[in-house]
């Protein structure tokens, strides 16, 4: 049996060496190329590898490279930070045996944090390892919707992103970068436990029915944590511009918190302070 950690480590380093040219490492890209990206044999070369063992590597065969290996073929897939420390994390993981059954607590919100998210002036939800939406305020409610609107399987970020009932949201021109946020998210989750059920039910069910998740899931991004900025169209108030960042729950290494801010005295400020005034008149009257 493939050793899941060795089979991810593979796949990193396959997508990572196909997005790489011959002139983006001082190489001559010579005649007609049946691959894209780098060769093997020419990314082994500038690791300093042969190309066996570089393709078993890529193949997840048995290999436990050691940080010198991995420093050089950072060096030469042209890693960054985040993604050099991602390859390292796969790769020690990769040398230890599998333990026989992984302890995997359920997640929970802490009263502490329902008590922050309820007298926070902001939208702000808690996301879980795997994207699920675990709490969320009212704020959150007015600007997003309703979470409870679906069932509590379907509360994920990743789900709701791909949901083909919503593809609207796919005409934002900042959708497929918030995807692909979501997207690393979950791929740094996956680095720590590629066989945990539930990042296997998500991804595994996405992959079936979304070419575009199948895309984007494909290029192999992480994030360790995320901060951006979402354009939100609401027909009530108008397009408002928000950032975005995620915090880390104190103790805990799976759940973060995901808030959503206006610049003080901006338009957005007030539009955002207009749909949740608006909210809580037609929850009022419920």
């Amino acid at each position: 049996m493939t050793h899941p950690y060795a089979r991810e480590l593979g796949d990193f380093l396959r997508a990572r060496r196909s997005r790489l040219r011959p002139r983006d490492v001082g190489l001559e890209p010579g005649g007609r190329r049946k691959v894209t990206g780098l060769r093997r044999e020419e990314l082994a070369l500038l690791a300093g590898l042969s190309t066996d063992y570089y393709q078993r590597m890529e193949q997840g065969r048995e290999v436990r490279p050691s940080d010198d290996v991995l420093d050089a073929l950072a060096g030469a897939l042209c890693l960054g930070e985040e993604e050099r420390r991602h390859l390292f994390t796969l790769a020690h993981a990769a040398r230890r045996p599998m333990p026989a059954r992984m302890k995997r607590d359920p997640e929970r919100v802490p009263d502490s944090t329902r008590r922050l998210l309820r007298v926070m002036d902001t939208p702000a939800v808690v996301l879980g390892r795997h994207l699920d939406l675990l709490d969320w305020n009212l704020m959150a409610e007015a600007l997003l919707g309703a979470p409870d609107a679906y069932p509590p399987d379907r509360l994920n970020m990743l789900l709701l992103m791909f949901d083909d009932t919503m593809t609207g949201e796919r005409t934002c021109p900042d959708w497929e970068r918030q995807a692909l946020d979501y997207i690393g998210m979950m791929r740094a989750a996956v680095a720590t436990d590629p066989t945990h059920p539930r990042a296997t039910a998500i991804v595994g069910e996405l992959s079936i029915r979304s070419a575009e998740f199948r895309r984007l899931w494909a290029q192999h991004d992480v994030r360790e944590s995320v901060s951006g900025t979402k354009t939100f169209r609401v027909p009530e108030v108008g397009d408002i511009v928000l950032d975005w960042d995620t915090y880390p729950l104190p103790g805990s290494p799976g759940p973060v918190m995901l808030v959503f801010t206006a610049e003080l005295g901006s338009a957005d400020a007030d539009r955002l302070q207009l749909l949740a005034s608006m909210h809580a008149t037609r929850s009022a009257h419920r």
